[in-house]
């Protein structure tokens, strides 16, 4: 499967990347080495002082310890330039940037920055397609309407990538964290190949949501199928059609995620069938949790569809509505 789903409209033609991304939670003890041949790690909480890693102050709650490393394919190459920090194989590029609001105003003005940053950078590298995103954001659900500055990351967001064709939107997550420290932190997977952006069917396409979500709307894929056995899933909530589903419920926002993740796992095993057609072993799941009390249930749930060994991460953060209670991401492989 080459093509993406809008080829037939005039657009480009997307192409999947030979090899797909590998990553892992791997348990780290002090004094232990980091492994090697790693194109991005990433730590938790107040873990690790190594300057090549991106260290997101969010509490893991369940698998203290873990840091999550994302392997490289062939050598890698390290730099920096302007305000990020980056590093590349012979297939993809990860990059990370921080960004004080105070410099620019207030989150909308940081988000813009980074993005024009981010794409800046793409344009000129040999890994122009933004295929995943990670940002970060403290006090996600402050301020009301369009004042919340969830809304202004999203504006902020349009407009440091307004300069640049985007033919398909990145699969992403936005949480929130709660340290206080107003600045933005986004870091992301780009690559030669431009893959192919997925929709879920039980969803309304996020950059299609009603004015009632904001002057902008957020603009992700919900999955980005990257290679034929790779397949980087965004930040998942209990939302079906673009309404949030189960208030107060953390079981029933749980169970309508793996819905929807098993539904976006069918389609991208329907395209690829090199994917396994549903969450187990080579399904990598990051969970993150509005109220540290939920997570007990979270992992019960989540292990009721793992196998027991399958390492399970849960954070506390804030998710991007304010009635939400629980996020998941995934990166789906064939092992």
């Amino acid at each position: 499967m080459t093509k993406s789903e809008n080829a037939a409209d005039g657009a480009p033609v997307a192409t999947l990347s030979p090899v797909g991304p590998r990553a892992a939670f791997v348990q780290m003890t002090p004094g232990c080495a980091q492994p090697a041949n790693v194109l991005l790690t990433v730590v938790f909480g107040g873990q690790g002082d190594d300057p090549d890693t991106v260290r997101v102050p969010l509490e893991p709650i369940v698998g203290n310890g873990f840091i999550e490393v994302w392997y490289a394919h062939g050598a890698v190459t390290r730099g920096t330039t302007g305000s990020i920090r980056y590093s590349a194989d012979d297939h993809f590029l990860a990059g990370a940037i921080d960004v004080d609001e105070s410099r620019h105003g207030g989150i909308e003005g940081a988000a813009a920055f980074a993005y024009r940053e981010i794409a800046a950078l793409l344009e000129k590298s040999n890994y122009p397609h933004l295929l995943r995103t990670w940002n970060h954001v403290d006090a996600i659900n402050v301020g009301d309407g369009d004042s919340e500055r969830y809304r202004g990351f999203c504006s902020g967001r349009v407009t440091g990538l307004d300069g640049r064709a985007l033919t398909q939107h990145p699969a992403a997550t936005v949480i929130g964290r709660r340290d206080g420290e107003r600045v933005l932190q986004v870091y992301w997977l780009s690559g030669r190949r431009s893959g192919i952006a997925l929709e879920n069917p039980r969803q309304l396409p996020a950059y299609q949501y009603p004015r009632q979500y904001g002057q902008t709307s957020p603009t992700f894929s919900r999955a980005m199928l990257v290679s034929s056995d790779a397949l980087l899933i965004s930040g998942t909530a209990s939302i079906v059609g673009h309404a949030s589903l189960h208030p107060g419920s953390v079981a029933g926002q749980v169970e309508e995620i793996l819905a929807n993740l098993e539904t976006l796992i069918s389609r991208a095993h329907s395209q690829s069938p090199a994917l396994p057609a549903n969450i187990g072993r080579n399904t990598l799941i990051k969970a993150y949790v509005r109220h540290r009390d939920d997570a007990p249930e979270v992992e019960r749930r989540l292990r009721a569809h793992l196998p027991g060994d399958v390492p399970v991460l849960v954070l506390s953060g804030d998710v991007c509505r304010a009635d939400l209670l629980v996020e998941f991401e995934c990166l789906h492989t064939a092992g």
